[in-house]
């Protein structure tokens, strides 16, 4: 955790120009009926982007199963993202990569993969990250968890006022991240998310198309 100062000061929440849209990350397993839920997940309402999140897999193997879902996230006009890997990124010549702290440089992964990329950092709760991250070139800072988790448990806790802090002074959208479910993402939404990303909260639910419909509510009320 950094030593930043906890306390950030409270601003009027940023006039939103776009509606906050869904993020998709995908659970570890996604071999057998996985190609399917996603499909029924992106079919039941609008997903800006599906990142592929799938730890301790051979680049080849993930690329095999990288297939089917790039090919539906296209169908659907959501961007398909991939986790930490600059490398699969490339070879799947996937829509963008999401960065860890520890899984390369910005400048690094515009240089390989070019102007058109997404490419996402993840911020934790630090203001200092996400500036680097912004002056670095990336297309987007993930702050989080601002929730408990158990998909990628986290000791960082920011307060939503971070993301009116960024909202209010820089046009780089923001993504909040970690444990967030349709009940509690109104909060995130109004302080200035234009990002939710979820995992649990739909790929948990039998028919993940209504988890999605759940969220499109609470991003569209």
């Amino acid at each position: 955790m950094n030593d930043e100062p906890e306390e950030i000061a409270i601003l009027p929440p940023p006039k939103r120009t776009e509606a906050c849209k869904l993020y998709l990350i995908s659970p570890q397993e996604v071999t057998g009926a996985f190609p399917e839920r996603l499909r029924a997940a992106l079919d039941a309402g609008p997903v800006a982007a599906f990142q592929l999140r799938v730890k301790d897999v051979d680049e080849h193997e993930l690329a095999r199963l990288a297939e089917p879902l790039q090919r539906i996230c296209a169908d659907h006009d959501t961007a398909f993202i991939v986790n930490d890997s600059m490398a699969l990124a490339k070879r799947l010549g996937a829509d963008g990569v999401h960065l860890g702290q520890s899984d390369g440089d910005v400048r690094e992964a515009r240089a390989l993969l070019g102007p058109a990329a997404q490419i996402g950092r993840t911020c934790h709760d630090s203001r200092h990250l996400a500036m680097e991250a912004g002056e670095a070139g990336a297309d987007y800072v993930a702050f989080g968890a601002f929730y408990p988790t158990t998909t990628k448990p986290s000791p960082y806790r920011p307060p939503p006022s971070i993301l009116s802090w960024w909202a209010s002074i820089f046009e780089i959208p923001c993504v909040a991240i970690g444990g967030i479910t349709p009940d509690n993402a109104p909060p995130l939404i109004d302080a200035g998310a234009d990002f939710i990303a979820v995992c649990q909260a739909v790929w948990g639910a039998d028919d993940p198309g209504a988890g999605v419909a759940r969220f499109e509510a609470a991003l569209n009320p």
